[in-house]
């Protein structure tokens, strides 16, 4: 092959892999601030140490986490009620109820004879804390007595998980626990949680260097997938780029290790469509992306792009456009308007990446093209060879606009995917200029609200299928 050929194909062809810069997963705990599930979630930057400031979440109340918190607090005390369950108490209080309202002279009697006094009340209902004795034994001292209708310990009562309610449900995972992955309050995934978590009928497809088949937080997670470069059925990554990605999306969550993915149960379909040194042929993609429609993914992410456009690619988005797939690619990392492709396809939804502070990311593309911003800096996921690493780039913002993606499919399945990107983009928190700009297109994601919006919305497919069977 003459040379000026090879250079022809090279820049006809090279998909180059958009470049994501890395550190080691260090420890950085992250400064906290309060806020409600109603609040919109802040991105905000602590100036004195120029770290970012996410949500802290009282979640007190949930499962096992919870259970060995309050252990370990010394006011708190529990019993068994089988070798599973257990209730706690605070351990120096106890409520009672009184037939009738005690005189002054009474109570002043009682809190000597209890070494306490009266923390709480309400009507005939009183709450006492000992400073000397422990609950069960101010629980008999208080039995028997007269005019008293009832004495029990004073419990804790924990919230439950139940979809649709206002809790707000940590995962267990390390990382997520030590705060590490400031990426998800700030998207409202919390909240979203309460919605939906995914689906294990919804797929989403990876197609990038493939994925850690063996990492322990992704094996629960795969479905078939395919190596385009070996055409074979082994997608496993040999780059770390693909597993990071796909990791975002879905690693397994509150399996109380490593990250929390975006889903807790949309599965990923690995395909290995980019080499161990970062780049793919048009070519590969294309037929990456035709593998992954052919073979049921419902969402796919392309963390990659090049400033040329090529037929063959644009044939295959075509192709996964009209069967309903729902596209998402980086913008590049190259702070440039240029556009990139397949982001800047109309068929595609196009993602900058934002830095803590709610700005566009310093080595983010920006433009006309720009359809979403999602968090792309510092972002912690795993890694090949059963490892973690936290990489930034616009790579990293794509797979969480996917995983929110999946989200709204499994919260109503109905939507085709041109609904779910509009539900995606109306829903977005307006940054920068007002409206739609060039650095942060509708703005940044907001899971919470793009899940209420998706629960709520009553699908174009549906009303036509309504109509059919109307006049059948």
């Amino acid at each position: 092959m003459n040379r000026s050929r090879m250079i022809l194909l090279t820049a006809i062809c090279a998909v180059l892999l958009l470049i994501a810069s890395s550190t080691i997963l260090q420890p950085r705990r992250m400064n906290t601030i309060q806020q409600t599930a109603d609040d919109n979630p802040p991105v905000v930057l602590d100036e004195e140490h120029n770290h970012p400031r996410i949500m802290e979440i009282n979640n007190v109340g949930r499962g096992n986490n919870l259970k060995q918190f309050l252990d370990q607090r010394d006011e708190v005390t529990h019993f068994h009620h089988n070798k599973k369950d257990t209730s706690h108490y605070l351990d120096h209080e106890v409520a009672v109820n009184f037939k009738s309202l005690p005189s002054d002279d009474e109570l002043e009697h009682i809190e000597k004879d209890i070494d306490g006094r009266v923390i709480k009340k309400d009507g005939l209902l009183f709450l006492f804390r000992s400073r000397s004795m422990e609950a069960p034994t101010v629980l008999n001292y208080f039995k028997g007595k007269s005019n008293v209708d009832f004495v029990e310990l004073h419990y804790l009562l924990m919230q439950n998980d139940v979809t649709g309610t206002k809790t707000l449900n940590l995962p267990n995972d390390q990382f997520y626990q030590e705060e590490y992955q400031w990426n998800l309050p700030v998207i409202g995934t919390e909240q979203g949680w309460n919605i939906s978590r995914g689906d294990e009928d919804i797929t989403i497809a990876v197609i990038d260097t493939g994925v850690d088949l063996d990492h322990p937080d992704l094996v629960n997670r795969l479905v078939e997938g395919y190596n385009i470069l070996g055409d074979n059925s082994n997608p496993d990554d040999d780059n770390g780029h693909g597993t990071h990605v796909a990791g975002i999306i879905a690693s397994e969550t509150n399996n109380r290790e490593g990250i929390a993915g975006l889903t807790w149960f949309n599965k990923i379909m690995p395909i290995k469509a980019m080499s161990a040194e970062g780049y793919g042929t048009t070519f590969d993609i294309a037929k990456g992306i035709i593998w992954a429609v052919d073979s049921g993914a419902d969402v796919i992410n392309l963390s990659l792009g090049n400033y040329k456009e090529s037929n063959v690619l644009k044939r295959a988005i075509r192709y996964a456009y009209n069967n309903d797939v729902v596209m998402i690619a980086a913008a590049g990392n190259d702070s440039t308007r240029q556009p990139s492709y397949p982001a800047a396809y109309p068929e595609v939804l196009s993602v900058s990446a934002v830095n803590y502070d709610g700005k566009l990311a310093e080595f983010s593309n920006y433009g006309s093209y720009i359809n979403i911003s999602a968090p792309g800096v510092y972002i912690p996921s795993t890694y090949f060879n059963e490892q973690y690493a936290s990489l930034s780039g616009t790579s990293m913002a794509a797979p969480h606009v996917a995983g929110l993606a999946g989200l709204i499919k499994s919260a109503n399945p109905e939507l085709t995917n041109n609904e779910v990107i509009t539900i995606i983009q109306s829903s977005a928190r307006d940054l920068g200029a007002k409206g739609k700009d060039i650095q942060f297109g509708s703005g940044l994601i907001d899971v919470n609200k793009a899940l209420i919006a998706a629960e709520n919305a009553h699908s174009t497919r549906k009303k036509a299928n309504e109509r059919r069977n109307f006049f059948r």
